[in-house]
């Protein structure tokens, strides 16, 4: 299958669930596509068990997608650029400190807490798993997602610097994030390690793009 015809499958998919979740579930958009996509992936779980051979097709499909391209380089850029549109810059410009600790000091503490949290509880239920994979964990889940909180915070009618805030930390967090991960993984695969000045470069290449 060709990347026209992965692409058309992608967007028409999209646009029948945008429908259906403003038509009939009324959900913020985000959280009402998330829904139907688990809905639907459910399904092709179920007709593949009645012999209907559907997950061939969607492996098939998925084989030939390079996700580390796709997400990264690809979809991210347009999540954040969804997300900054938004954003007044004088009122991000005013509140650059908070946000740029939330982002930065916020993430690694998100990760950690994550971590820690995840090696004990999945130790204490009997899936004991290595504390640099539980941190890997935390810093792949930490980074809030800009499309999803603007939605979130329309509906619930919250002052507007604490939206700016909230919505500035979604913005910058994603570099801080894949650096952080980066630098786990590093460690995880028991590799040399990443010195100062490399991961410092990395920092600048993922937030300053």
């Amino acid at each position: 299958m060709r990347l026209f015809d992965i692409l058309s499958i992608l967007v028409t998919t999209s646009a029948i669930f945008s429908y259906v979740n403003y038509r009939f579930l009324k959900l913020p958009t985000t959280i009402g596509l998330m829904l139907i996509a688990l809905m639907m992936s459910l399904g092709l779980i179920v007709l593949s068990n009645l012999g209907m051979g559907f997950e061939q097709s969607v492996a098939g499909i998925l084989e030939h997608i390079d996700f580390n391209e796709t997400l990264l380089h690809g979809m991210l850029s347009f999540l954040l650029f969804a997300g900054a549109i938004h954003v007044n810059l004088e009122d991000l410009a005013k509140r650059k400190y908070i946000i740029g600790i939330l982002a930065t000091v916020g993430v690694v503490a998100s990760t950690l807490m994550i971590g820690a949290i995840s090696w004990v509880v999945l130790g204490l239920i009997g899936l004991p798993l290595p504390l640099i994979h539980c941190l890997l964990f935390g810093a792949l889940i930490s980074p809030t997602d800009p499309i999803a909180v603007l939605s979130i915070l329309k509906h619930a009618g919250v002052p507007k610097s604490l939206e700016t805030i909230i919505t500035g930390e979604s913005l910058f967090n994603d570099g801080v994030a894949v650096v952080v991960f980066l630098v786990l993984l590093e460690i995880a695969l028991g590799g040399p390690g990443l010195t100062g000045g490399d991961t410092a470069l990395l920092f600048a290449k993922e937030v300053l793009g």
